[in-house]
Formats: structure tokens, sequence, C-alpha cells
């Protein structure tokens, strides 16, 4: 793994987001998601707040989004919490970024399974396009992390890049994908298996056949 990045500077934090407040449309989104709790229940709220402001200074910074402190009080404000309740979330889940990254988070599984299909394979197509673990690249396009099981085990290796995963990866395929992006192309996501759909066997679906060209029931058949 990567070495923890540092933290920007304090002071030039502050002085770009210290005014940080939701726009009028995230506004809106934020009273929604309050009212999906409880009176008094507003610390449910930290996660999807969390998101949502991540996602504002994305949009902001024409990237992925990351968590300035100046940000992470504002949300606590916000849910009337301390300020290190919600710290603790946002340094708690890989999720949530606490220093730039660029316009494309490339997050590679380098877990058992990824590492055994070949992840090790992925990583070297992202050096070739010059992506180094825990780094942006110069032109703030991508930045390049190396993260534990993100679930698609079944399809291994893979990326999560921003909100879509990638997998069934090789070397080519990873360099297609990076290619792509880098043009604002929109590459297919999910598996990159010719005639694969989701996760089923690679071989071709062995069991629940009927459910591939219909909403079979076999609730009937097992009784």
């Amino acid at each position: 793994m990567a070495d923890a990045p540092q933290l920007p500077d304090e002071a030039e934090t502050r002085a770009r987001w210290g005014a940080f407040a939701w726009t009028a449309e995230n506004a809106e989104k934020a009273r929604e998601i309050m009212g999906r709790y409880p009176a008094g229940r507003q610390q449910s709220c930290t996660l999807p707040y969390l998101d949502l402001a991540q996602r504002q200074v994305g949009a902001e910074t024409n990237t992925q989004g990351w968590l300035p402190v100046p940000v992470i009080e504002f949300v606590a404000r916000e849910l009337g919490l301390p300020y290190i309740r919600v710290f603790e979330v946002a340094t708690f889940y890989t999720m949530f970024n606490l220093v730039p990254v660029g316009r494309y988070h490339v997050q590679v599984c380098g877990t058992t399974p990824c590492m055994l299909r070949g992840s090790d394979d992925v990583l070297a197509a992202c050096k070739s396009r010059g992506l180094h673990k825990g780094h942006t690249t110069a032109d703030g396009l991508f930045t390049l992390t190396e993260v534990e099981c993100l679930g698609s085990c079944a399809s291994a290796p893979m990326v999560q890049i921003n909100d879509d995963n990638y997998e069934d990866l090789d070397f080519d395929r990873t360099v297609a994908i990076l290619d792509a992006l880098a043009k604002s192309e929109s590459p297919k996501t999910g598996t990159q298996e010719p005639g694969r759909h989701t996760v089923e066997a690679a071989g071709g679906t062995t069991n629940l056949t009927a459910m591939v060209t219909e909403n079979h029931d076999y609730r009937g058949e097992w009784a």
C-alpha cells in the first residue's frame, strides 16, 4: 500500500474552503436526506452529508472530490455534532478522500483474489500511463490508489474509478480504459470479458438458466 498522503497546507485550505456552503441544489438534497430520519437522529445523516459535500467539492474543482477540513467542519455544524464525530467517520471510510485527487480516482484492488488474477498487471498498466500509487498525474487527470477488497472477487482483477467498476481486467484492457478516459470518452463499465454480462461463470451459466431470458419463478419447482 502507498504511504498515507500528506494533508494540504491548512492556511491555503481555509482560504479556499473556509466559506463552504451548500449550493441551492445540494441544500434541497440535504433537506431531503435529513427528512429520512426521526427528529434527534441527525447523526444518521453523517455519511450521506459527507458524500454530498465531497461531490460538491468535486463539481467545483472538476475532480472526483475530497473533504477539506473546513468542509468537514461545515457538515458537523449542519448536523449539530462535534467536529471529531464527523472527522472519525471521514477518516474511517476509504470512500472519502482527505486530500485532493484527480478527475479520475483509480482505485486498484490488491487483495488476494485480485492479486492472484493479475492485479500486478493492472498496476503495471497504470504505471505505463504515468500513474504512481499515492500520487496525482501532472495533468490532474488521474490519482492512483491501491485499496483493499471492493467486492468484485468473482470478476477479478478489477478497479473502481470514481463511481464505476471495471472488471476482468488485464494489462491491455486497463490501458484501453485509461486512454479512453484521458480522451473524455466513456469506456464500458463492469466486466471487460467478451460475452460475459455480470459475474456468471466464465464458461457460461450452469444453474438458474431459465433466468437468462426471463424473470422465471422457480418456487413451484422447488416446493
